[in-house]
């Protein structure tokens, strides 16, 4: 899944700052705490397309190519790529400004799928768009 694009597919979602609080003793931010910002950009996206209420189902697939380090600015890009009946699949791709500096890496790129729920909590029908 790993690709040698020199610029971000899809859409910036969200951007934060790689905090202390997140890291190993080696300064290497924990792979989970990626994933969650991932996961969060990921319902962003979903929920902006359903016009609802999200949740997530299944992380298809999800690739750590480089480390976050302490101080990287985290940047999460998201793509729609496919839209059933009930379900969203976003793409997403992690990338990172090292030192504040305008050059990027990605670091991770993943597939969430995220299910659309009525004010009941039950599967919802994904309207056109």
């Amino acid at each position: 899944m790993p690709t040698a694009t020199a610029e971000p597919r899809g859409e910036l979602t969200i951007r934060t700052l790689a905090m202390p609080a997140d890291a190993n003793p080696a300064g290497d931010i924990f792979g989970g705490w990626v994933m969650s910002q991932m996961d969060i950009a990921g319902a962003i996206a979903a929920i902006e397309r359903v016009r609802g209420r999200v949740v997530t189902v299944a992380v298809e697939a999800m690739t750590f190519i480089a480390p976050v380090k302490v101080g990287d600015v985290l940047c999460v890009y998201t793509a729609i790529e496919r839209i059933g009946t009930t379900s969203i699949t976003i793409g997403l791709e992690a990338w990172v400004r090292r030192n504040m500096l305008d050059d990027r890496q990605k670091v991770t790129e993943a597939r969430f799928v995220y299910v659309s729920l009525d004010e009941a909590g039950r599967k919802s029908p994904i309207p056109p768009a």
